[in-house]
Order: structure tokens, then sequence, then C-alpha cells
């Protein structure tokens, strides 16, 4: 029989050890609460900072360690505009493209419409409060009845060949009355207060009638600022070290550009199905900027090439830039094809438009690149659809940003 103070010393230990497995236990239910609120009050519209440092948490500065806090929005973005994608390019490689115009006399197509209806339909599905900043609305095709009826075939056509994929964006578009209706949802008025999103369905619409780059271009913005970034460029060649051109013949083409803010850029392959594998993209380092690369709009309506040519020469850059349409030029410029790009003020009262902006601006700025207009703003993406506070937009590698923009400073200030 075992003495007494050997039972008194095994219960002990015995209960020593059942309080050190709840204090574990309490401790991992508390980091997993932790975490879980602070995804919560991300998502909350409140400012802990604003608040008296009595009332401030900890759970407003903690960061998990891993997990992105936008990793479902940046995945749905990515299969939307994929799928888009497969739209726009049965529209790309047809002759008759359904081409309107608009109001400011730019052309808009049924490839415009129909991935409109197909992002925002996607968008609805999976985040149905957040607010849409679309570039189209229907009411031409409620009007034009025939027209109407041939994009809807275009959107009930495209699918994703993934089930799984395609489940995740909520299906296909269930009527042509719901098509019209997701089209005409992109209709916020913008702000710097919640979750928007900014959608350009064909950016470079002029380049996709007469054969050129375009893009399918998406972003989210949160209390104005830019956390998600997503560019589908289906004619940009899939290698990233391919040189810079605006030619989009030939095989391996069609690549998709993201970033999250704070979590760097990425390329990958456009397909059919499931999103192929990411890799990480950053600029070219320039260290001799006459030997840097150009990048700018075909359209002397959007940018002024004479300033940009006195720039190029005033810097000693003897190559001939590169243009091309549409945000196809940030995609570009942030895996390292090409350096610099320019979009400089045609006149004093044009506005840019924030959807001809906003993803790109995030991809360049996380592959390490600076992006202000031509006053060294940062780009506002908070006042509204457009850029009112900026003008003109400066794209560069950080190291010789600051020397493209004093000889950009130069040359408009003698304009």
């Amino acid at each position: 029989m075992r003495p007494k103070h050997f039972k008194i010393h095994h219960i002990t230990h015995r209960l020593s050890f059942l309080y050190l497995s709840l204090i574990i236990l309490a401790l991992a239910f508390l980091a997993n609460t932790t975490n879980r609120l602070n995804l919560l009050l991300r998502h909350l519209p409140i400012s802990f900072s604003s608040l008296p440092k009595a009332y401030q948490s900890p759970l407003s500065t903690y960061h998990p360690p891993t997990m992105s806090t936008y990793t479902h929005e940046l995945t749905t973005a990515l299969l939307a505009v994929q799928r888009a994608t497969l739209l726009t390019q049965r529209v790309f490689h047809n002759n008759a493209k359904g081409t309107l115009s608009k109001d400011d006399h730019s052309p808009v197509t049924v490839g415009d419409f129909g991935a409109q209806a197909l992002i925002i339909a996607a968008l609805r599905h999976n985040f149905p409060e957040d607010e849409i900043v679309g570039e189209e609305e229907a009411s031409s095709l409620r009007e034009k009845k025939s027209l109407a009826e041939q994009i809807y075939a275009l959107v009930k056509e495209s699918r994703l060949d993934d089930e799984e994929a395609e489940e995740r964006l909520g299906g296909p578009v269930r009527d042509e009355e719901a098509m019209l209706a997701a089209i005409d949802a992109g209709s916020s008025a913008g702000g710097d207060k919640g979750r928007i999103w900014a959608l350009d369905p064909v950016d470079g619409t002029k380049g996709f009638l007469r054969g050129g780059q375009y893009a399918v271009c998406l972003a989210l913005i949160v209390d104005g600022d830019v956390k998600v970034g997503v560019l589908g460029c289906p004619n940009l060649p899939v290698d990233d070290a391919a040189p810079l051109s605006a030619d989009v013949g030939g095989e391996g083409r069609g690549v998709l550009f993201a970033a999250v803010q704070g979590e760097g850029a990425t390329s990958r392959p456009l397909t059919h199905g499931a999103l192929a594998e990411g890799k990480k993209i950053s600029m070219r380092e320039v260290e001799d900027i006459t030997q840097a690369t150009f990048c700018e709009s075909v359209e002397a309506a959007h940018s002024s090439h004479g300033d940009q040519a006195e720039i190029a020469k005033r810097l000693g850059i003897t190559k001939e830039s590169v243009r091309m349409d549409s945000q196809a030029k940030y995609g570009s410029i942030a895996r390292g094809a090409g350096d610099l790009y320019l979009r400089l003020p045609v006149r004093k009262d044009y506005e840019e438009k924030i959807w001809d902006h906003a993803a790109g601006d995030l991809i360049v700025r996380e592959a390490g690149g600076e992006v202000t207009d031509a006053e060294r703003k940062r780009l506002d993406f908070g006042v509204g659809r457009t850029l009112k506070r900026n003008k003109g937009v400066v794209a560069a590698p950080k190291g010789v940003h600051g020397t493209v923009l004093k000889v950009v400073k130069e040359v408009l200030g003698n304009a």
C-alpha cells in the first residue's frame, strides 16, 4: 500500500496538469477570437484611432501574420475578370462589335455591356452590400431590344470551364432583365466612405475596336484607398520577360495582373477555368534614365504626345516610345517590360475617371513603383467618379520618379 503523502503528491500533479491544459485552451480560444474580431472590425465604419486612448482596443492594431484580409475579394475579382475576358475575346474576334456612341462621343460595344453585366453579377453575389462605380449604364439597351438580346446571348454563353469557380461567381446571369439590372447597378457616385468597386469592363475601347490592346479592370476602394486591383489583358504576352510591344499577334497571350495593398503584385496566365498560379512581379530598376522605355496612350486626345516627346528629349531618352491603349500600360511597366508611363492633361478642365486608373495604380505601387499626378500628389480615389483633385499621371520606378517629375513640371510650366 502506497503512503498517504504519495497519493496527495499524485493528485496535486494531476490537478496542475489540468490547470495548465485549461490555461492553454483559454489562450488558444482568445487568440482565435481576437483574430476573428479584428477581421470583423476592419469591415466596420469605425476609426479606432480617432477615439480617446482610454477606449482604443489593442485589436485595432493587431495584424494576422499570414492570412490576407482581402483573400475573398481578390479571388472573386480575379475569377470575375477572367470570366469577362472570355466574352470580350469573342467580341474582339468578331468584325461586328455592336458599337454605340455615348453622350461624350466615346464608343461602347456589346463587349463593354456584357463584361460589365458579368462582373457586377459576380460582385453582387459575393458582396451584396458593396457599391459599384461602373462605366456603362443600360438605358440605350432598354430602347434597343435586339441589341440587348444579342448581348444576353453572349453573357449566357460566357462560363468558366471549372464548375467550382463558376459557382463561386454565382453561376450564369438569370435572364435579360437581370443582365440589364446588373449593368445599371454600377451607378454609385463613389466617395471616401465604405467599400466601393471601380469597374471598367473594356478599358481602351478604341484599341479594342482597331484590334489593339485593351484591358478588363476592377479595383476595390475602401474609405478612398485602393485595396485590391485586377487587370485582365488578353492581348499582352504571358511571358513577363517579353519585350514591350504594341503587337497583339502570336501565341502565348493573355495575362491577369493583380495586387493587394501591402502584399505585392502578381501576374498569371488567363485561363478558361480555374485560376492559374500567380508569380510575383516587380518594376525594373533604372540606373541610367536615358535607357528607360516610355509607355504612352495611342490616342492624342487622352494625353499630350507633344509634351511627352519634349520630356523624353530633356531626359536624354532616344528610344521611341511604345504606344498602347488601356491600363495594359500599368501592367507592362509593373513587370519591367517598360519603365515610365505618362498621361499628361490635354486641357485644363479634363478629369480622369477613377475606373481608368484604380487597379493599375495599386499594381504599379505594389510592384515597387511610384504613381502620382504632375504635382507629386497621390491619385485621390475618394472624391467621386473622377480624379478631380489630380492633374495628369506620372508612373515610374521609385528611384527615378523624382527625376522624371522634375522635368514634367518644367515642361508643363512652360506650356
